[in-house]
């Protein structure tokens, strides 16, 4: 590869791209969108974390923009790694336990919202069955309603 600049040739490398999800605990349930943008299903809130910003940052920012809902992290779950976790690229994603009060309203890149329980989940997307089949062993395991 070269440099537009000052023409220096130089090895291009790829690497995973840092994502964060958030579990909103909102109302008795789990707060999750309907995507506007491929591909297309339900899933946490979330995305990519700008240049500059924290993980935290970017969980609180990626939940208001997509539901609406100001955030209150309580704890970081787990991280994400399987290079296939995301059909678009590969993607490294930190996840984040969150409260909020009031209800979700879809914005970004969300076309719905809605609170589900454990026993009302949607087919997800990306590996988001996975994660939420973690936090619930999380929430058991810990005692934590």
């Amino acid at each position: 590869m070269e440099c537009p600049k000052c023409g220096h040739h130089f090895r291009s490398y790829k690497n995973p791209l840092p994502t964060v999800d958030i579990i909103i605990e909102a109302m008795e349930g789990i707060v999750l969108i309907g995507r506007k943008n491929e591909p297309l299903g339900w899933a946490l809130p979330g995305g990519f974390v700008d240049y500059g910003e924290s993980l935290e940052q970017a969980a609180v920012r990626e939940a208001l923009e997509e539901t609406g809902l100001h955030v209150a992290l309580t704890r970081q779950l787990k991280t994400y790694s399987d290079p296939e976790r995301d059909p678009r690229h590969h993607t490294i994603s930190t996840v984040f336990i969150a409260t909020a009060d009031g209800l979700p309203s879809a914005g970004d890149d969300a076309r719905e919202t809605g609170i589900f329980t454990r026993k009302t989940l949607p087919p997800l997307v990306f590996d988001h069955a996975k994660i939420l089949a973690d936090y619930f062993t999380f929430k058991k395991e810990t005692n934590r309603p």
